[in-house]
């Protein structure tokens, strides 16, 4: 029986792991089309900030939405719906100029930009919409698979799902030609994705006639869980009213606005510096393989010499980051291309720590009939990040021409995040005490 149960542990992580890298590749392709429609339309960078910011807010209401959904819904099915409208989106995106010239009449000028400013926003938003279908599901496999000693080093391997998608499809845009194929083909590839999450995943241990993992302290059982007015108490007391979660959730907003800002404006800085399309797609690239590497060590490092305490491994982290980010701060304008790289790759290995492992500790104190709803919280908090990556980043890199001052505020609000995990420091993993 033990035997069964890992093999179906190990496939339920790495299927998901795949089918959730396929979501990326719907959505940070938008990334490495900007520069080319801006050189091809004129279109602003605080119009593309615009349009992410308020795809991010609505994506955060949607982990908020899909979070509460997953702790009572099949996750294949969650996951395929939800991906299958992405890759829908991402096929209509390439026609985007088609779309706005038919709404329009013109091909050019002011009205037909204008047009496909909103034809991209409207498509977007409704991306956003159902990316929300990707995290919260696949959250919820883990915590139904995995237990809560050994969820530390095994959600981070899972979590450089993120990684491996942004990675890849920052190699494949950067070498496309147009903006349209920045769309096409990586929705071509999470087409096939579909069918490989219907083929491969399964969802709790019960549905595959195993039993599920033991209960744990302050956790509701089965009967409770489908009684909404019990379900709806366990809720408030352990996610919506419980200031440990709060924090953790304020501090993911830091740490998702250095993210962010990396992967969002990462290809337009780097073009800003002279690099190429297709060197800007492996620096950022790069960024995602050292992000990779910071999770499985943080992982381990957390449940192997920390106990489980993720929170005193974020604390840590975070800390770092921002003397990276003071140092790029200074490295970009110097004429060091390499210096530069060594540092953003730095910094990527430090904040995906946290980015992980805050989720981490949330889902352990939420325990796995909640871990989903806590998470959706904390993601909903972090999305709020693209209100000041968004339009504040894009509008101040418009106004002064530079990145420069923006590493400084990142490394400020890195410094803020850290102190508020560091007051978790003495957290008993798992109680919220």
């Amino acid at each position: 029986m033990e035997k069964t149960f890992k093999y179906w542990q190990w496939r339920v992580i790495i299927s998901s792991m795949i089918g959730y890298a396929m979501f990326y590749f719907v959505r940070k392709n938008f990334s490495f089309a900007i520069p080319i429609l801006n050189e091809q339309y004129g279109i602003s960078n605080a119009s593309f900030g615009i349009i992410m910011s308020l795809g991010g807010l609505i994506y955060g209401v949607s982990k908020l939405v899909n979070g509460i959904l997953a702790d009572r819904t099949n996750a294949r099915w969650h996951l395929v719906v939800g991906l299958s409208v992405c890759v829908l989106t991402s096929f209509l995106f390439g026609f985007s100029d088609r779309i706005s010239t038919f709404f329009t009449g013109t091909s050019e000028g002011a009205p037909f930009i204008n047009g496909m400013v909103i034809v991209m926003a409207v498509l977007y938003i409704i991306n956003q919409i159902f990316q929300g279908c990707g995290f919260a599901p696949c959250n919820h496999l883990m915590v139904s698979w995995v237990p809560p000693k050994e969820l530390a080093t095994k959600m981070s391997i899972w979590n450089t799902s993120h990684s491996v998608g942004a990675f890849v499809v920052a190699v494949i845009c950067g070498y496309l030609t147009s903006w349209q194929l920045c769309f096409w083909v990586p929705a071509a590839i999470a087409f096939v994705g579909i069918f490989f999450i219907i083929l491969t995943l399964r969802d709790t241990p019960k549905s595959v006639g195993l039993p599920e993992l033991p209960k744990v302290k302050g956790e509701i059982d089965d009967t409770e869980q489908k009684d909404p007015k019990a379900f709806k108490e366990f809720l408030l007391k352990k996610v919506f009213l419980n200031p440990v979660i709060w924090v953790l959730a304020i501090t993911d907003l830091f740490v998702y606005i250095v993210r962010f800002a990396i992967l969002d404006w990462g290809p337009s800085l780097l073009s800003d510096m002279g690099l190429s399309q297709s060197l800007s797609g492996w620096t950022v690239a790069i960024f995602e393989v050292a992000g990779c590497a910071g999770m499985l060590f943080a992982g381990y490092i957390s449940d192997k010499f920390f106990k489980s305490r993720c929170q005193r491994v974020c604390a840590i982290e975070l800390g770092l980051v921002a003397v990276c980010l003071v140092a790029l701060h200074f490295v970009q304008d110097a004429g060091m291309p390499v210096l530069f790289l060594i540092l953003l790759a730095l910094a990527g290995f430090l904040i995906y720590g946290p980015q992980a492992l805050l989720g981490v500790t949330a889902a352990n104190i939420a325990t796995k009939k909640a871990a989903s709803s806590a998470v959706g919280l904390i993601g909903f908090m972090s999305y709020l990040s693209t209100i000041v990556t968004g339009v504040g980043f894009g509008a101040l890199a418009d106004k002064f021409g530079g990145w420069g001052w923006i590493f400084i505020t990142m490394g400020g609000l890195s410094v803020v995040g850290t102190v508020l995990i560091f007051s978790l420091w003495g957290l008993k993993e798992g109680t919220g005490e």
